[in-house]
């Protein structure tokens, strides 16, 4: 997976920040937007596999992937070989308005990824964000109806549609005034901190009665809604995973009144979970899958698939200049090859590895509440006290902020969750080091605790 000439575990050499990084650091508070956020000073001059290098030369063990998009790593050699070879040949000429070769083989290609014997098509966007957009575009063009249910929790992108059905944080909502209308959120099956103390395979069966008896009779006629959308396993909410019986009861729901089940593969998708679809563990069929991030290794590209039946729609009914772009299509096609041919089944195998290296860890460190997820999509919520549940969202921070200054990037998830998404080409010496690394860090947090 990794040459011998290249290095696979970290290598620090300066003092955190280096001198470069603290310039660049300085820079860009000077000229770039405040609403980025940066949990610590990394910044990234090269990549390769699982290593990132910084501009002053130290190399940090990623377990972020670039927020689960480095799916095949960095800079993996057939993605970098493809994207230059079509760099060299045609750069744009947007697939809205003429044919690309690659759009369809891309297509084709992942579609057959999906569930069901239905035949697919797919539409290609720049971001996860413009995937869910046209989601919601297709759910009420399909069914000529306006109202959209979604999660708490969930994660759904930025631009003002896909907005309205976040609900992740208040932050990202505050200041922007009124969203889409006729979007209503229900809460999503948290099973560790489910009030009713069920399982993590049955918890959401009050969520469904909710839904029936509340959302439909009071609120909105089923008739009405366009469609529902939920994330398999949610990503900025913590890495918490829907339960099988809860999407198979959820669709069942969908197709009884005629709703489109959407399901926001954007972080989970893309073979992250060892499937190449989280919704397959639960082994449904969606009306609409949304994908983005791991998609392309690192390229701007996000997709929609649905049932030809259900994309039906007439030209000028939605379009895209940039989406579908040669050099991403290129680099999308590299990176199924490589995620079917290697890191499809490597996911699943370094992700068994993993969660039997943390199975212990709420007995072996108090502030450790709950470890879960699928494959290598891992969250680890970080608690004050195991009894009361009580969140501790600053020793997480703590944590993470730990990691980095010992070679180890990783992100939080939700309010208190560490999250563990690393480049799906990881192996047991690399994950052994992160496993390493992190008890030495929450050994510290929990001294804070």
């Amino acid at each position: 997976m990794i040459t011998t000439m290249e290095t696979k575990l970290p290598r620090l050499i300066t003092a955190l920040p280096g001198p470069n990084a603290k310039r660049v650091v300085e820079s860009d508070t000077k000229f770039m937007s405040p609403s980025y956020t940066r949990d610590y000073p990394l910044v990234a001059k090269r990549g390769h596999g699982a290593i990132v290098e910084d501009v002053d030369g130290n190399s940090f063990l990623d377990f972020a992937a670039g927020i689960a998009v480095c799916s095949t790593g960095h800079c993996h050699p057939k993605v970098v070989a493809a994207i230059q070879r079509q760099a060299a040949e045609l750069i744009h000429m947007s697939g809205t308005d003429f044919y690309y070769e690659s759009m369809p083989l891309l297509a084709e290609r992942l579609v057959n990824t999906l569930s069901g014997a239905a035949p697919k098509k797919a539409f290609f966007t720049n971001s996860g964000a413009e995937a869910i957009e046209g989601a919601i575009k297709l759910a009420r063009y399909v069914t000529k109806r306006d109202k959209m249910i979604a999660f708490y929790g969930c994660f759904h992108g930025r631009t003002m549609g896909a907005l309205s059905l976040t609900a992740s944080k208040s932050t990202q909502r505050k200041g922007f005034g009124a969203l889409l209308s006729g979007v209503e959120h229900i809460p999503f099956p948290y099973a560790y901190r489910c009030a009713l103390g069920h399982t993590a395979e049955t918890c959401g069966a009050e969520i469904l009665e909710q839904l029936e008896q509340q959302i439909f009779k009071r609120l909105f006629d089923p008739e009405e809604v366009a469609g529902i959308i939920i994330e398999p396993i949610q990503g900025e909410g913590g890495y918490v995973v829907a339960p099988n019986f809860f999407l198979q009861e959820l669709q069942r729901i969908c197709r009884k009144h005629g709703i489109m089940f959407i399901a926001d593969e954007v972080q989970s998708g893309m073979g992250r979970t060892g499937k190449w679809w989280a919704h397959q563990f639960a082994g449904i069929e969606p009306d609409i899958v949304c994908s983005a991030k791991g998609i392309a290794s690192g390229m701007p590209l996000g997709a929609f698939f649905a049932p030809a039946s259900i994309m039906n729609w007439k030209p000028g009914s939605h379009g895209t200049t940039f989406g579908g772009n040669p050099v991403c299509i290129a680099a999308a096609l590299a990176t199924a090859e490589v995620i079917e041919s290697q890191y499809l089944e490597n996911a699943r195998r370094m992700g068994e590895y993993l969660f039997g290296r943390l199975a212990e860890w709420t007995k072996k460190f108090k502030i450790v509440g709950d470890v879960r997820g699928r494959g290598l999509m891992i969250g680890i919520e970080i608690v004050r006290d195991q009894r009361t549940k009580e969140k501790a969202a600053d020793l997480r921070n703590a944590i993470v902020e730990l990691a980095f200054y010992k070679g180890l990037c990783i992100l939080g998830a939700g309010e208190n969750t560490i999250r563990l998404s690393p480049p799906l080409l990881i192996d047991e010496e690399q994950a052994d080091f992160a496993v390493h690394i992190l008890e030495e860090c929450i050994r510290e947090a929990e001294k804070k605790a």
